[in-house]
This record gives structure tokens, C-alpha cells and sequence, in this order.
């Protein structure tokens, strides 16, 4: 709130409410909370002193790496740590807190492999208190070895909130693994499936819908789903599902694309998912550095055991509030 502009009578009631009290509280016009809000450090103080304005108090803050925009200030966490506020603010000022939490990116299979599902996204808000919030960022899945499926990411934690680690994507037979999104199939043999995303954190891998051989399938990412892979013999890997945007404009938690038979590995998903290797790729990318991103699948070609997954991508914390 905001005492009247000049002009309008400014009432003991309010002057109460603006300072965080009872409307009906007794005040103390001589107490230090009173002078701070109508800018007089001693003597008689005039009502009229007082229009327009506000007892705006902001949080402070300390931890991870910061900057400013847009009137907020951002705290960003790519390894452990711990965000300390030593000043919660009022409402008048600042006293919310809006948080994101993912969690590492799972690697991509390796021989015509699935791409590894992104690393679970979540979201939250919260009013400030003067304690430490303790940060946790999950590493992510390596990439898979020769004709083995990809491993997991690890979870992040903060504000009360865990993310779920990236499915790994399936080496060649596998199914992908299942995680805050899901691993994309692998190429074959057989009909398999994608892993299933955790409910609120993201989504499955694609799957693969033909008996035969074929490129890998994509993750999953934090907005969508893997593509499917129904492909036949030579063909193009999957593209990884899309990450999800934050407060701050960035997407984060996009699925890693599948491997190739031969030709191109689909693309990744927006939020540092990674691309699945080509035909003529030896190793598939890996996911971009704290974005939770899945790794790409390995290629198919090849039996000089170079055809190994890409890793997923670190988690990431991100914690900001209002400063103006």
C-alpha cells in the first residue's frame, strides 16, 4: 500500500496499516518505524508529510550467482549451495520468493539409441523468511557405452521442492528408463517403449512402432513429449520434446534427439536438449551445461564401438525476487 497523494487526509488507521499493524493499534508518532515512513528524523510531524508515501521494505539475499532485471534480482545455483536471506521485506516492498528447480538430464543410448529425457521441471513461490534454504544441483546421465542404454540424471533439490533426474535413453533392445522425462526408445529390435515422465516435472520418451530396425526414438522434455519413432530400416532419429520457459525467458529441460540409422539424429528439444548423433558421427552431443537437457542417442552405423550416447545436462536452481 501507499498513503494518500497530497490533497486526500491521511487517517492514524492508515498510517497503522501501511507499517504492518492494526488498523486500530495505538501509535506512537515519535517511534522510529513512524519517522522512517514520513522522512522526519525529529520534531512535530505533519500528516501532510506523509502523501504518497510507503513502507516499502525488500528482500535480501545471498548465494549462487547474481544479477539484476526487470526490477528483480536473480540467484542462480549451477552446483550446491546454500541461499541465505537475511531480510524478508513486507509487502508493500518485496517478501516473495518464485523459484525454479530442475533436475539433471538423462544420457542417450548408445547404437541407434534413444535420446535421454530432460532433467524434471518445477516451479514455486513462497514469502521470504530470514533462514538458509539449502541447494542441491543433480549432475547429469552419462551417455551410453557400447550397445548399452543411457543412465539417469540426479535430482535437484531447493524450497522444499525435488525434481526427478532425466530417463536415460535405451541403447539398442532397450526400452528408455523412466525419470522427471522419460528416455526415448532405441532403434530396435522390436516394438519398445519410451520411459515414462514423473507427473508435474515432465513427460515420455517416444517410442518406437515397428518390429524391424530403425533409428532411436527422442526424450521427453518439460512441455512435450518425445516424437515417435515408426521409421523402417534406414531412417532419420526422432526429435527430443521441448523444454519449458521461465520468469527469466530461458528455456530449460528440453529431451535429447534420437540416434540415426544412417542419415540425420533428430533434434533436440529446446532447453539444452542435445542432438542425436548422425550417420557419420562417432560420438552422439551431449546436453548444454545446466539446463537439464537430455543427452543425444548414439548413431547406428559402425561396429568400431564409436557410437556412444551423449550425456545429459547438469540441473540448475534459479531463485528471484522483486527489488524495486
Amino acid at each position: 500500500m501507499t498513503l494518500p497523494s497530497a490533497g486526500n487526509p491521511i487517517s492514524l488507521q492508515q498510517v497503522n496499516v501501511e507499517l504492518g499493524n492494526s488498523g486500530t493499534s495505538q501509535i506512537n508518532m515519535n517511534a522510529s518505524a513512524v519517522r522512517t515512513l514520513f522522512d522526519d528524523a525529529s520534531g512535530q510531524i505533519a500528516m501532510s508529510q506523509g502523501y504518497g508515501k510507503a513502507n516499502a521494505q525488500y528482500i535480501s539475499a545471498s548465494g549462487g550467482t547474481t544479477s539484476t532485471s526487470g526490477g528483480y534480482k536473480y540467484h542462480v545455483f549451477t552446483s550446491s549451495g546454500t541461499f541465505t536471506v537475511s531480510s524478508i521485506g513486507n509487502a508493500a516492498g518485496s517478501n516473495t520468493l518464485q523459484y525454479l528447480v530442475v533436475a539433471g538430464g538423462g544420457g542417450g543410448g548408445t547404437a541407434h539409441g534413444g535420446g535421454g529425457g530432460a532433467g524434471g521441471y518445477r516451479t514455486g513461490s513462497a514469502n521470504s523468511s530470514a533462514q538458509g534454504y539449502s541447494i542441491t544441483i543433480g549432475a547429469g546421465g552419462n551417455g551410453g557405452g557400447y550397445l548399452s542404454s543411457g543412465s539417469n540424471g540426479s535430482n535437484s533439490s531447493g524450497f522444499g521442492l525435488t525434481s526427478t533426474g532425466g530417463g536415460g535413453g535405451g541403447g539398442e533392445g532397450y526400452n528408455g528408463n523412466s525419470g522427471g522425462s522419460g528416455g526415448g526408445a532405441s532403434g530396435g529390435p522390436d516394438n519398445k517403449s519410451g520411459g515414462s515422465g514423473t507427473s508435474g516435472q515432465g513427460n515420455s520418451g517416444g517410442n518406437r512402432t515397428n518390429s524391424y530396425y530403425s533409428a532411436g526414438a527422442g526424450g521427453g522434455g518439460a512441455s512435450q513429449s518425445g516424437t515417435n519413432q515408426t521409421g523402417y530400416g534406414s531412417s532419420n532419429g526422432t526429435a527430443g520434446g521441448n523444454g519449458s520457459q521461465w520468469l527469466n525467458g530461458t528455456y530449460y529441460a528440453g529431451g535429447g534427439g534420437g540416434g540415426a540409422w544412417d542419415y540425420s539424429g533428430g533434434s533436440g528439444g529446446s532447453g539444452g536438449g542435445a542432438n542425436g548423433a548422425s550417420g557419420s558421427q562417432p560420438y552422439a552431443p551431449s546436453a548444454s551445461a545446466n539446463t537439464g537437457g537430455g543427452g543425444g542417442g548414439g548413431r547406428s552405423l559402425g561396429y568400431d564401438g564409436t557410437r556412444y550416447g551423449g550425456g545429459g545436462g547438469s540441473g540448475i536452481v534459479i531463485v528471484r525476487y522483486a527489488i524495486s
